[in-house]
C-alpha cells in the first residue's frame, strides 16, 4: 500500500516575516513562540476563492485540535489592494478568520517557504522543522491523518505543548447590515414585506441572512434567516444561509409556477435556494452541499459524465456546484444563469424544470474568448442580462468585463470588451483594449444600453459604452463595492442614480449617473508577484505528489494522475502542451517570447485502504480528488532555470 512517507531530511522551518499582525491582540508572533505546537500555515489572498475554500476545509481541524494546532494565514496579495492593511483587516473580519494572520505585502514569508500558488499550506512540526508542503485544496483528510501522527510522535517525545493558542478576536465593527454581497429591487406587489413604493433585498452576507430595506436604505421591513451560519430550510425565522450572495427575481409566471420568488447563491453552502416572498419560506432547489471539484474536461463532455450543455443530474439536489456568486434571469434561455466562481465556469438552472447546466467555459482559469465550451472564466462574480438577451459578466480575477452573445438557438459565444489577463489590472480610462479595473465584483446595464461595473479593488463604479468602444468612471472613494444596480424608484424627470452596494461600509448608497464621466489614467499594473526565471529550450516540469496515509493511488483504470498545461501567449509553449497522464512533462520554451504565463493543472486520485487480499483497492473504497491550477509568470532568459518543480502533495 502507498503510503505518506515523511523523510529523515529536516529542512528548518524559515522566520516568519511581515508588515503586521492580525487577531493577536497586537503581539508579533515568531516561531520560537510557536514552538511545541504543530504549525500550520496557510499561504493565501483574500480575492482567491480556493482560499476562501481553505479557510472553511480548515475551520473543523482547527476547532478539534485547539491545543495543539496553531493556523497561521500568511496573506501575501495578488491585487495592489490587497496590499491595504485596512482592507485585508475588514477581509479576515468579513470570513471570519479565526487564527492569526501574518500580513505580507511584500511576499518576504511567502518567497521563503518558495509558495508558487495560492492557496498553499506548510505544515511544521512542534521542534520547528517543515513536514509538509501543499498546494491547492481538498487537503483536509490528509491534514485529519497527518496531525494526530506528529501529536502522537512529539507526544512521545515530549516536545509538544498543549493549550491556548495566540488567536485573539478582534472588535467587531458592522451595523444592521454586516458585508452585504448583492441587492436585488422588488417592486410592490411581490410579497407582504414589499413596501408601497417597491423595496431592495439585500444579502446580508456576514450576518448569513437576507434583509428587505425601505427606499430609504435604513428602515428594516423583514429579515429572512436566523443569522446562524448554516443549511436549514423553513420559515423566514428559522432558515440559514451561510454567506449569500447574488439574487434575482423570477419572471412572475415562473414564480407561479415554480413556487417561489427569488433565487439565492447561498455561496459556502454551494447551493442555489429559492426565497418566496408570500410567506418568507426558503427551499434548497439545487445543490446537494458538496462542493464541486471536477471540472469540465476537454471538448464537449463533463468529467463527470454529462454532455457539456446537457443536465448534469435528474435531481438537482443530486448535482454538485461550487461557491455559486450570482445569478439573472435569460429571458432567451428561459432559466437563471449562475456565476459558478468555484469552478470558473457559467451554469444554467431552471425553475419549472429544475435542470441544472453548465453553459459556458471548460473549468480552465484564464481569459479565452471563442465558443462557450472553449472558453475560460476566472472566478465571475457578476452578471446582468442586456436588451438582446445577452449576459456581462463581472470576470473578478482576470479584471474583466466579459460577454456571453446568445443567439436565438440558445447558442452561446464568449467576447471580452474590457480585459488582458490573469494578472493584468489597474485603474486606467480610455480605450477599452487599454482600460483597466482591478477584481470587479458586479455589473448592471444602464439605460443608454452601456454597462455599469462595480470595480471593487478601485473603489470605484466605471462605466464601458459599447457604441464608442471607451471606459469612464462614474465614481471613485467607495470601500469596497460589490454590487451596482439601476434605480427603479425614481420619478420621470428626477436625475438617474444607481445604487451601490458599498460592502465594507456595511451599507447602500446611491450614486449619480453624469452625462459626461471624469477620465481617470492612474494606469496598468500587473500583479507584483516574482515572474520566476527560465532558460529558452526544454523545460523539465514535476509535479510531486504523496498519496495521505491510509490511501493508495487509484490505478484501477490507468495512470490516475494528470497534466493540463497551455500558456499565455500560446507562442510562449512550442511543445508539451495539452492533456495526458502522468506528472512529469518535457516542455519546450519558445525564445522569441521574452515573457509569459504558463498555466498548469495538476490531478491525482487516491482511494481510501486497507487493500484486499489482492492488494487491490476495494470498489467500496471511498476516493478523492486533488486539484491544483497553477497560472505561473515566467521571464525567460539564458541563465534561468531548466526545471520546474511544483508541490502538489510533498511530504518532508
Amino acid at each position: 500500500m502507498t503510503e505518506t512517507v515523511r523523510t529523515h531530511l529536516r529542512v528548518r522551518a524559515s522566520e516568519l516575516v511581515g508588515r503586521n499582525w492580525l487577531n493577536t491582540g497586537g503581539k508579533t508572533l515568531d516561531l520560537e513562540s510557536l514552538r511545541g505546537k504543530i504549525v500550520l500555515l496557510d499561504f493565501w489572498t483574500f480575492c482567491c476563492i480556493n482560499c476562501l475554500h481553505v479557510l472553511d476545509e480548515l475551520r473543523p481541524l482547527e476547532q478539534q485540535y485547539s491545543d495543539v494546532l496553531v493556523t497561521v494565514g500568511v496573506h501575501s496579495p495578488k491585487f495592489e489592494h490587497e496590499a491595504d492593511p485596512v482592507a485585508l483587516a475588514a477581509a479576515v473580519e468579513r470570513y471570519e478568520i479565526r487564527h492569526p494572520v501574518l500580513d505580507d505585502p511584500e511576499l518576504d514569508t511567502w518567497k521563503a517557504y518558495t509558495a508558487r500558488a495560492w492557496p498553499t499550506l506548510v505544515v511544521i512540526d512542534p521542534e520547528g522543522y517543515i513536514v509538509a508542503h501543499l498546494s491547492g485544496e481538498g487537503h483536509a483528510d490528509g491534514l485529519a491523518v497527518l496531525i494526530p501522527e506528529l501529536i502522537a510522535e512529539h507526544e512521545a517525545k515530549g516536545t509538544l505543548h498543549r493549550g491556548n493558542g495566540p488567536y485573539v478576536a478582534p472588535e467587531p465593527t458592522s451595523g444592521t447590515l454586516r458585508f452585504p454581497g448583492k441587492a436585488l429591487f422588488l417592486p410592490a406587489g411581490r410579497g407582504i414585506g414589499t413596501a408601497e413604493n417597491g423595496s431592495w433585498l439585500v444579502t446580508d452576507t456576514g450576518h448569513h441572512r437576507l434583509v428587505e430595506l425601505s427606499t430609504d436604505f435604513q428602515t428594516v421591513l423583514r429579515t429572512y434567516g436566523s443569522g446562524e451560519k448554516g443549511h436549514a430550510d423553513g420559515n423566514a425565522a428559522g432558515a440559514r444561509f451561510n454567506e449569500p450572495q447574488g439574487l434575482v427575481l423570477l419572471p412572475e409566471d415562473v414564480a407561479a409556477e415554480a413556487g417561489y420568488d427569488v433565487v439565492v447563491a447561498d455561496t459556502v453552502n454551494h447551493r442555489l435556494r429559492g426565497l418566496s416572498l408570500a410567506d418568507g419560506t426558503v427551499r434548497t432547489l439545487a445543490g446537494n452541499g458538496v462542493q464541486r471539484l471536477l471540472e469540465t474536461g476537454p471538448a464537449r463532455v463533463d468529467e463527470e459524465g454529462a454532455a457539456y450543455g446537457a443536465r448534469l443530474e435528474p435531481d438537482p439536489l443530486a448535482v454538485s456546484l461550487s461557491s455559486p456568486w450570482d445569478v439573472v434571469w435569460s429571458a432567451k434561455l428561459n432559466a437563471v444563469v449562475v456565476a459558478m466562481a468555484g469552478v470558473h465556469q457559467i451554469f444554467s438552472f431552471e425553475p419549472t424544470s429544475g435542470a441544472v447546466k453548465i453553459i459556458a467555459g471548460n473549468g480552465l482559469e484564464g481569459l479565452l474568448d471563442g465558443p462557450a465550451a472553449e472558453a475560460w472564466f476566472a472566478q465571475s462574480s457578476g452578471l446582468a442580462e442586456d436588451a438582446d438577451g445577452n449576459i456581462w459578466v463581472a470576470d473578478s480575477e482576470t479584471s474583466a468585463l466579459r460577454k456571453l452573445v446568445i443567439d436565438d438557438a440558445g447558442g452561446i459565444a464568449v467576447e471580452s470588451a474590457v480585459g488582458k489577463g490573469l494578472f493584468d489590472f489597474g485603474f486606467r480610462d480610455g480605450p477599452a483594449a487599454e482600460a483597466r479595473l482591478q477584481h470587479p465584483l458586479g455589473v448592471t446595464v444602464l439605460p443608454d444600453g452601456s454597462v455599469a461595473i462595480a470595480d471593487t479593488y478601485n473603489g470605484a463604479v466605471r462605466r464601458y459604452d459599447p457604441a464608442t468602444g471607451t471606459v469612464s468612471t462614474l465614481a471613485r472613494g467607495l470601500s469596497e463595492p460589490s454590487d451596482v444596480i439601476v434605480d427603479h424608484t425614481r420619478v420621470a424627470g428626477a436625475e438617474p442614480l444607481l445604487v451601490v452596494v458599498e460592502a465594507n461600509k456595511h451599507q447602500l448608497v446611491y450614486v449619480p449617473i453624469p452625462k459626461e464621466a471624469q477620465q481617470v489614467d492612474e494606469g496598468a499594473a500587473q500583479t507584483h508577484r516574482p515572474k520566476s526565471p527560465v532558460a529558452p529550450g526544454l523545460l523539465e516540469l514535476a509535479v510531486r505528489f504523496t498519496a495521505p496515509t491510509g490511501q493508495k493511488l487509484d490505478d484501477r483504470w490507468g495512470d490516475p494522475t494528470q497534466l493540463k498545461i497551455s500558456s499565455t501567449p500560446p507562442e510562449l509553449l512550442v511543445s508539451g502542451g495539452g492533456t495526458s497522464v502522468g506528472l512529469r512533462r518535457t516542455l519546450e520554451l519558445s525564445s522569441d517570447v521574452p515573457e509569459g504565463v504558463l498555466h498548469i493543472t495538476a490531478r491525482a486520485a487516491a482511494c481510501d485502504g486497507p487493500e484486499d487480499a489482492d492488494g487491490e483497492i476495494p470498489d467500496h473504497a471511498a476516493c478523492h480528488l486533488y486539484q491544483q491550477d497553477w497560472g505561473i509568470p515566467v521571464i525567460l532568459q539564458a541563465d534561468g532555470d531548466t526545471e520546474l518543480v511544483l508541490d502538489l502533495r510533498g511530504m518532508d
